[in-house]
């Protein structure tokens, strides 16, 4: 299973950090992202990071604000300055591919979500 985790109330301007983590098998091979989806609205790109962790994409709205990292175990998404729009669930997705990628259908393993509620 792939489990994010790390989710919880904030008030605006506040920071949280995700953990996404995987049992039974490993990503090191593979691209991760995270997507959100606030709700009655589509889920939508956060952000991916490639195998080596080296390249690395951000929606236009989290620019300066989020930062994905990697290490051998897990996928991080360290949120700095959230703002109540950010306000959604959060999910973590292993790519079919090693290189980062910012198209939902380029995923193929999804695990579970962490919500994160910004307050204003």
């Amino acid at each position: 299973q792939l489990q994010a985790s790390g989710g919880g109330l904030v008030q605006a301007g506040g920071s949280l950090r995700l953990s996404c983590a995987a049992s039974r098998r490993t990503f090191s091979n593979n691209a991760v992202g995270w997507f959100r989806q606030a709700p009655g609205k589509e889920r939508l790109f956060v952000s991916s990071i490639g195998w080596r962790g080296a390249t690395t994409y951000y929606e236009e709205s989290v620019k300066g604000r989020f930062t994905i990292s990697r290490d051998n175990a897990k996928v991080y998404l360290q949120m700095n300055n959230l703002k109540p729009e950010d306000t959604a669930v959060y999910y973590c997705a292993v790519a079919r591919g090693s290189t980062a990628v910012a198209v939902i259908s380029q995923y193929n393993y999804w695990g579970q979500e962490t919500l994160v509620t910004v307050s204003s």
